[in-house]
């Protein structure tokens, strides 16, 4: 054994596919993880600069490890992720204790700059963007994926659209997509090992360009036989194509949920934030797919307080959350991120009126979810059941096709199955509920 690891993770979903992957990596090349920051060996930290959060967050964390490493000499710090890829070499200078800078391209290259740090003794730096990207293709060790039944598979990474606010195009670069030839064959093996739920991520998963379109990969990963749920994140509004809305109302695996960033209800700030649509396209949107799915539940991204956003302007963002009545709603204040097209326009909204519009524009989002959680109240939803839950012992918690979290009493060995669940209560985020005993002649499904 090389010795033990520790990864701390920041961000996205994709960022938490590629700490699995590192750990899958590791362990192939005789690492071992471990949870103790004072028996880890090596240190990751694979950062996220896209929310102000999550990027202040890592940085301090990385400053916090000095004393780890004044303690243990031969520890090895290494900083993966988009603060990695945007900061590259300035981060070993701020922070000498860093050994290892991996940006979002070379992850592949983690075991052979560990190996380089302790056969040479010296410090690595690639931030290289690459025409492909090797570690789009690593599959996680089952040992890394939790849960079992759920498995998360990159098919492109990067985006083109450069809205003025994100920083993703800079730190992840132009979109790559992964052959589909590749991505079925992951799907299949997933399918052979008892996944159930097969979940596709990219920044703009939609754009997706490997060789077939999108809603074609949909329509062969839905004919995997053993796959029973398919999920996919992140959209764009501008690719959300006919024939994509279409495979919601003809595959029968498609999940009846879709997250669809709007990020502002006005069109000024829209075309501010060259998000390339309006809000009367967003709308259309959204009827389409209800039109093909009625039963579609919706999550979305919004952000407030963006450049030249107005009273009137952020009234109009409150109005469309109120017109379509998402789901779930991420909801952020704008923040500016170095190198973007809008850090050269004027933050001209006062921090603290960004913070009372998004104090409200939540409240208003609070009452929206809590109301239409009380109308899945008495309905028996197929829940997939992912884990014991942290609050009480006696229950378990799943997730519907419409991605609600459902809890109910019931045993650990029910995770990992698909069971009927009377819903009986609402709650703000989440709904309570009793599982249905199987009719005569049904088995629970289980993997």
């Amino acid at each position: 054994m090389k010795g033990y690891v520790k990864i701390f993770t920041y961000g996205c979903q994709m960022n938490d596919l590629d700490s699995r992957k590192m750990y899958s990596l590791l362990a192939r090349d005789g690492w071992e993880a471990t949870e103790s920051l004072k028996k880890a060996d090596l240190i990751i930290l694979n950062t996220c600069s896209v929310r102000q959060k999550a990027y202040e967050k890592a940085l301090s964390n990385i400053g916090r490890l000095r004393p780890y490493k004044r303690r243990k000499p031969s520890l090895i710090i290494a900083v993966t992720g988009c603060i990695a890829q945007q900061k590259g070499r300035d981060i070993i200078s701020r922070m000498p204790h860093v050994d290892i800078v991996l940006g979002t391209h070379q992850l592949h290259r983690l075991c052979e700059a560990v190996d380089e740090k302790r056969e040479e003794n010296r410090q690595v730096v690639d931030i290289r963007f690459n025409e492909c990207i090797p570690s789009l293709d690593i599959v996680p060790e089952k040992a890394f994926m939790t849960p079992a039944h759920r498995a998360y598979i990159n098919i492109m990474q990067g985006c083109n659209n450069y809205c003025s606010y994100c920083i993703v195009p800079y730190v992840r670069g132009r979109e790559i997509s992964r052959g589909h030839a590749g991505i079925l064959e992951e799907v299949r093996g997933h399918a052979a090992r008892g996944v159930k739920e097969i979940f596709l991520l990219g920044q703009n998963v939609n754009s997706y360009s490997g060789g077939i379109s999108f809603p074609e990969l949909l329509r062969r990963i839905d004919r995997v036989e053993g796959i029973e749920r398919i999920r996919f994140t992140t959209s764009h509004p501008k690719d959300m194509s006919d024939e994509l809305i279409a495979c919601f109302g003809d595959l029968e695996k498609l999940c009846n949920h879709v997250h669809l960033p709007f990020q502002s209800g006005s069109d000024q700030v829209l075309a501010l934030m060259n998000r390339q649509y309006t809000r009367r396209t967003y709308l259309g949107l959204i009827e389409k797919l209800r039109k093909a799915r009625p039963d579609m539940a919706f999550s979305a991204d919004v952000i407030v307080g963006f450049p030249g956003e107005t009273g009137d302007a952020y009234r109009q963002t409150l109005s469309l959350i109120q017109e379509v009545r998402f789901d779930t709603l991420y909801s952020f204040r704008y923040s500016v991120r170095p190198g973007t097209g809008a850090a050269a326009i004027e933050d001209d909204v006062h921090p603290e009126e960004k913070s009372r519009r998004l104090s409200e524009l939540q409240g208003i989002q609070r009452a929206i979810t809590l109301e239409i959680n009380r109308s899945r109240v008495g309905t028996t939803p197929l829940v997939l059941v992912d884990g014991v839950s942290l609050r009480n012992p006696g229950q378990v918690h799943g997730r519907t096709t419409q991605n609600a979290i459902v809890n109910f009493a019931g045993s650990p060995s029910l995770i990992s199955s698909v069971v009927m669940v009377r819903v009986t209560r609402a709650n703000p985020n989440s709904l309570t509920g009793e599982m249905e005993a199987p009719a005569a002649g049904k088995k629970v499904l289980s993997v």
